[in-house]
């Protein structure tokens, strides 16, 4: 069983426009709701992929329920969400149908108590005792200690379950500290963390704050992954038009799999590159388009970055295996 953990659960809300105006009024072509916050994003992957997950942190409130039914519909994913008092956040994407672009508007989340993660503490624990790897995944709601994800690594390191953990700011500085199996920063979460944006360097930087792999997003421009095997840089074979929100989440889920299946790194990098595009081209986060999963799996280009002289080498699509790279623990 994979494990995900969302402390800051939301339902998810998409709205698509012909064309978005500031300071008018809009009339609003489709809509439709989620379960979001990253990791339930993360887990709805993770399950189409067909793998076991279990989906864990708080929902509360009416907005929580909501979350809670629609999560019940996704198939493959066990809910193990610890009620809590405050109500669940939303989160608002509206996509430019003209553009393609998203706006996005999130709510900052249930104020949790002390004795609401003393709770969740136990639970965590308890579901980890099954759990071949763990996702820990988004900000967190108002009243959890900062340095909660560090608390949450060094409980799965002491049982022997590899963590990968995508968040942003404090969260992210205090957590790596706690040596997590892998982190995947976007490119100002990674700024922030270095205070270099120069992706190269500031990805390897990362990496010696305790991180054992740091994979860094580049948007469109695909991952930058410095790991103990080596650095490698994953890019699609084009840019895609559409909605990315979401786009990052199935890069962990291709990330976390891999890892869950013992894949070498260039095949990780494959699958997490091939499923953010496929979202791109899906309606909502937590989704991704079959058809496009298959194209570009076969068409991603993983290099060896960083080499100062000589051509690179190249692995194109998860179906092709280079003997010298080994798999990472």
């Amino acid at each position: 069983m994979i494990l995900t953990v969302t402390l800051n659960t939301a339902l998810d809300v998409t709205y698509r426009v012909p064309r978005l105006h500031p300071h008018t009024s809009h009339r609003v072509t489709g809509t439709c709701e989620r379960p979001g916050g990253k990791g339930l994003n993360v887990a709805r992957v993770l399950a189409a992929l067909g793998h076991e997950v279990t989906a864990t942190g708080f929902a509360g409130g009416p907005v929580g329920t909501v979350l809670r039914d629609l999560l019940a519909d996704s198939p493959g994913v066990v809910d193990a969400l610890v009620p809590c008092a405050g109500g669940t956040r939303r989160t608002l994407a509206v996509v430019d149908e003209a553009s393609g672009d998203t706006t996005q508007f999130n709510e900052p989340g249930p104020h949790i108590t002390p004795a609401e993660w003393a709770g969740f503490l136990s639970r965590y624990g308890e579901l980890l005792a099954g759990a071949r790897a763990v996702a820990l995944c988004g900000s967190l709601p108002p009243g959890v200690p900062v340095g909660a994800y560090a608390l949450l690594i060094r409980t799965a390191r002491a049982t022997g379950v590899p963590v990968l953990l995508d968040t942003g700011g404090e969260a992210l500085r205090r957590g790596i500290a706690a040596r997590p199996e892998m982190i995947k920063p976007n490119t100002a979460e990674l700024a922030e963390l270095t205070g270099s944006r120069d992706p190269l360097p500031a990805t390897r930087d990362a990496r010696r704050r305790g991180a054992h792999a740091v994979v860094t997003s580049l948007g469109p421009g695909g991952l930058l992954a410095a790991t103990a095997d080596g650095t490698w840089r994953a890019t699609p074979p084009r840019v895609l038009s559409g909605n990315p929100t979401g786009a990052g989440d199935s890069a962990v889920a291709g990330l976390l799999s891999g890892l869950a299946e013992g894949l070498d790194w260039p095949e990780r990098l494959t699958r997490a590159v091939a499923l953010s595009a496929a979202t791109v081209h899906a309606p909502a986060a937590g989704e991704f388009d079959a058809r496009t999963y298959e194209e570009f799996r076969d068409a991603v280009a993983v290099t060896v970055a960083g080499r100062p002289t000589g051509p690179p080498d190249t692995h194109r699509g998860t179906r092709l295996h280079n003997a010298r790279v080994g798999r990472s623990t």
